[in-house]
């Protein structure tokens, strides 16, 4: 028992319809002449210079510890030369105490 007229469903113009069925286009992607670059050759490339410096470093230490130890000179300070003289002192005396 409808009291009104029955509504009638309107069709869309065809122009319409072509542009609503048109698909849009492919997401946002990057330029090819840009790409994207993967994030694990970053972290070798800084594990490379980490390793060089680390080789730099262990070089030049060695070195230096290879042009102290040929020269045979040792720097002390003040207080280490007495340490020593100390300590010579006592293992000069120690043999004799135990050869009596």
């Amino acid at each position: 028992m409808p009291q009104g007229k029955t509504k009638v469903k309107t069709k869309m113009p065809d122009s319409i319809k072509q542009k609503l069925k048109k698909k849009k286009g492919v997401a946002f992607t990057r330029r090819a002449n840009a790409p994207i670059q993967p994030k694990k050759a970053k972290l070798q490339d800084t594990q490379k210079i980490k390793q060089l410096l680390s080789k730099a470093v262990n070089k030049s230490v060695e070195e230096d510890i290879r042009s102290r130890a040929q020269e045979g000179e040792i720097n002390f300070s003040k207080a280490q030369k007495a340490v020593a003289k100390h300590h010579n002192k006592d293992i000069k005396e120690k043999p004799q105490e135990t050869s009596n």
